[in-house]
């Protein structure tokens, strides 16, 4: 294995959610997947994510350092900041939710709160899968792939 394995900057936003999904488990150790995923969905992390401001502080940074990643040193190109704006408006998009009516009264997922949490789960499992590919199996703590 590699000591240091750059990541793709689309997959930080993925590996900021995944390790407050295992935070939230850490803290509730009964708790399931299912449940720490909806538990995220009600944090002020998740507010921060879908609502564009994860997105808009992490590029507002990169702009006043000249784009150059603060974590490699590295110089980011015009595209993967244009691939982070994308990104961007697909997690506003997805991960909207209104949350009064986050259940109806059988208690089942309203659509829009169902697709956020479909959208979060493919994020993680993304992330996931990426830790696999580069051997990084360590880094996996929710094992949702299996």
């Amino acid at each position: 294995m590699q000591s240091n394995i750059e990541k793709p900057y689309v997959l930080r936003v993925a590996e900021f959610i995944y390790f407050k999904i295992v935070e939230i488990k850490h803290r509730n150790p009964e708790t399931n997947n299912i449940q720490a995923f909806e538990i995220f969905m009600t944090t002020k992390e998740y507010e921060l994510i879908s609502s564009g401001d994860f997105h808009n502080k992490w590029i507002e940074r990169l702009k006043k350092n000249n784009f150059v990643d603060e974590l490699t040193g590295k110089k980011i190109t015009k595209e993967t900041v244009k691939l982070l704006e994308v990104q961007k408006d697909s997690m506003i998009k997805l991960l909207m939710k209104i949350p009064k009516l986050y259940y109806t009264k059988s208690h089942f997922p309203l659509e829009i709160s169902q697709r956020a949490f479909d959208h979060l789960w493919r994020v993680c499992e993304s992330y996931e899968m990426w830790c696999k590919e580069t051997k990084q199996d360590k880094l996996i703590k929710l094992d949702i792939l299996n």
